[in-house]
């Protein structure tokens, strides 16, 4: 499971290529050459036409897949090569061509590069939020027909919301790996030396408020609430929050902006005032993705709006203890903001390569006790286990998957009940978001480094931009 890294960023740019593993060849940059119409069809390998019949284990197909962990995660890797060897049992002429991707993260220009040149790999890694890029550029192929309660036996046990991301017109053009909502993330320790109770944490804006002036009156540079206000992940918190009073960013019809108005102003005003009347909110801003987990993995900082897996990440990442931390629900509980990772099906490749494919997502990312699911494995190679997401499980699935996460858990999974007890609404993210966000940058760090903002000049700025970026759908 990928850190949480801030997810409007992308893989690094390297591409790092793995030789041979045993029962299947990891190494080929390119992605396979054979192909038919939209993927709709064509057998490579003895395999049926019929998209809705399973995947014949006679099928011959080689696929290229994005993000197999690179060697420095030796941990994940050895866990990817264990999955494709048990899945070469079920389907033994179908050969996984893994692409390793240093840092799991590229920028945004280089995969509009990759989609525009029909480069990405015939499965490849995406956002929930780049769909509508990705079809722009027909670059997904319509799995709809291929995907079943056959293919995938669990897929009335997907929340239908996350199923929901992945569609447009009732097409499905992806399978999910993972999914968050955003909370509240907390320093234990803070909260208690502060006198809080930090298995309660703050459940409104205003408990927030008062929270956060405890902590930061413990002095020595401790901050009591963070902030980012750079690098579109600003826009993306200050989205967050409108979602967590009952606001939106985008009006239904996804052309013109929604916040400037009395919820965006309370949201605005309220952050106003714990930067400069209660000084809870320290004084370094312009932070971005990374600031405020340094901060709080070093006890600096009391809280901030998260999702549940960077508490992993300033654990493997920033030498953090589980303990020191908890979470609980995004203030205000109207909404909160969701996103989530999955993988699409190249347009263009055959009907055997999509089945295969599905066949593989559905094994490595989509069965109860297999794959990334496989939380006994995963505490035995000292990966983190009992966080809780993924979390996009229902019915009996979910209760199966909840129990043995808290059976192999490797952290105090007590410290997340608030978060887990208390689900909020998850919403997407806006269209054309990371422009929005980018924009939204503005409002966040004009109201968090000067004394003096006019928030409603802010506000209606931002609104204008935002309205001109939407007009260009």
């Amino acid at each position: 499971m990928r850190s949480a890294r801030f997810r409007r960023t992308r893989r690094a740019s390297a591409v790092t290529l793995v030789s041979a593993l045993t029962l299947t060849a990891l190494a080929a940059c390119g992605t396979s050459s054979s192909s038919s119409n939209n993927g709709s069809g064509g057998s490579e390998g003895g395999g049926s036409s019929d998209p809705t019949a399973p995947l014949d284990p006679k099928t011959k197909v080689t696929l290229t897949i994005d993000c197999m962990p690179p060697a420095a995660k030796a941990a994940e890797l050895k866990e990817w090569k264990e999955d494709v060897a048990e899945f070469n049992k079920t389907y033994p002429n179908v050969t996984i061509e893994g692409r390793s991707t240093p840092g799991q993260c590229l920028e945004p220009p280089r995969f509009t590069a990759m989609l525009k040149a029909k480069s990405q790999p015939d499965v490849f890694y995406t956002y929930f939020t780049d769909l509508p890029q990705v079809l722009s550029e027909n670059g997904a192929a319509d799995i709809t027909a291929y995907v079943n309660d056959k293919s995938v036996p669990l897929l009335k046990d997907i929340d239908p919301n996350v199923l929901g991301s992945l569609k447009q017109d009732g097409k499905l053009y992806g399978l999910p790996t993972s999914n968050y909502t955003m909370g509240l993330l907390v320093n234990r320790k803070l909260f208690t030396q502060a006198g809080l109770d930090p298995d309660a944490p703050p459940r409104t804006w205003e408990e927030v408020r008062a929270a956060a002036k405890k902590i930061a009156g413990l002095g020595n540079g401790v901050a009591g609430f963070g902030e980012y206000s750079a690098g579109n992940t600003g826009g993306w918190h200050f989205t967050a929050q409108m979602y967590s009073v009952g606001g939106e960013v985008v009006d239904a019809s996804g052309k013109k902006a929604a916040f400037n108005n009395e919820l965006g102003k309370q949201v605005a005003k309220n952050l106003h005032a714990m930067r400069w009347e209660d000084d809870s909110m320290g004084k370094t801003q312009l932070l971005k993705w990374g600031d405020l987990q340094k901060q709080i993995a070093t006890d600096k900082l009391g809280m901030f709006l998260a999702a549940p897996d960077d508490i992993a990440y300033m654990v493997q990442q920033l030498g953090a203890k589980y303990e020191n931390f908890g979470m609980g629900p995004i203030p205000g509980e109207k909404n909160t903001l969701a996103g989530g990772n999955n993988y699409m099906v190249k347009q263009g490749i055959s009907g055997d390569k999509i089945k295969a494919a599905v066949a593989w997502l559905n094994f490595k990312n989509l069965t109860v006790g297999k794959g990334q699911f496989d939380w006994a494995r995963t505490k035995q190679d000292a990966l983190p286990v009992g966080v809780p997401q993924p979390n996009f499980w229902l019915n009996d699935s979910k209760a199966k998957d909840d129990a043995a996460r808290v059976a192999n858990a490797t952290m105090p999974v007590q410290n997340f009940k608030s978060f887990m007890d208390n689900p909020v609404a998850g919403k997407a993210e806006p269209p054309k978001a990371q422009e929005v966000y980018k924009v939204l940058d503005n409002v966040m760090s004009g109201l968090l480094t000067n004394k003096d903002a006019d928030i409603d000049k802010l506000l209606a700025t931002a609104e204008a931009q935002v309205n001109q970026v939407l007009a260009t759908q």
